[in-house]
């Protein structure tokens, strides 16, 4: 799973490191993409959005992209996708959880971190129809 088109930011403050993806919506909300406080790395959730704004047809193609945007900002501050130990999956359509599990599998098959999918109403765009969070935990045996 390439990372490619996923630019991340890094500052510092506070003891923490962010990495954010420059989106309007970080300083008007309050957040960042991610956040590492000493050995553990926060991910807000991820909609599977290409890097011009667009999204993907299909919500395979949503799960795989939000996965590596993911994987970009773990990486940024210094994790693995090995490290991540905790996944949240916000999809529109629990019936095609089976779709959605196959590319979680794809990348987490091996390291099985903890793991939740719950349907919702709605997300931030109608086009989303997933938004991942993780939870890495760094230097971890």
């Amino acid at each position: 799973m390439a990372s490619h088109d996923v630019r991340l930011e890094l500052s510092e403050q506070f003891g923490r490191r962010y990495a954010s993806s420059g989106s309007k919506w970080e300083p008007f909300v309050g957040y960042s993409r991610a956040v590492r406080a000493g050995n553990v790395i926060a991910v807000s959730g991820c909609v599977g959005i290409n890097a011009d704004g667009t999204y993907p047809p299909t919500v395979e193609d949503q799960a795989r992209r939000a996965l590596q945007i993911i994987r970009s900002a773990v990486e940024r501050l210094g994790g693995r996708i090995e490290d991540v130990i905790r996944t949240r999956m916000f999809v529109t359509d629990i019936s095609q959880w089976e779709r959605i599990a196959s590319v979680h599998g794809e990348v987490f098959g091996a390291i099985r971190p903890a793991t939740s999918m719950v349907q919702v109403a709605k997300l931030i765009d109608d086009a989303a129809l997933i938004e991942i969070e993780a939870d890495a935990v760094v230097g971890e045996p």
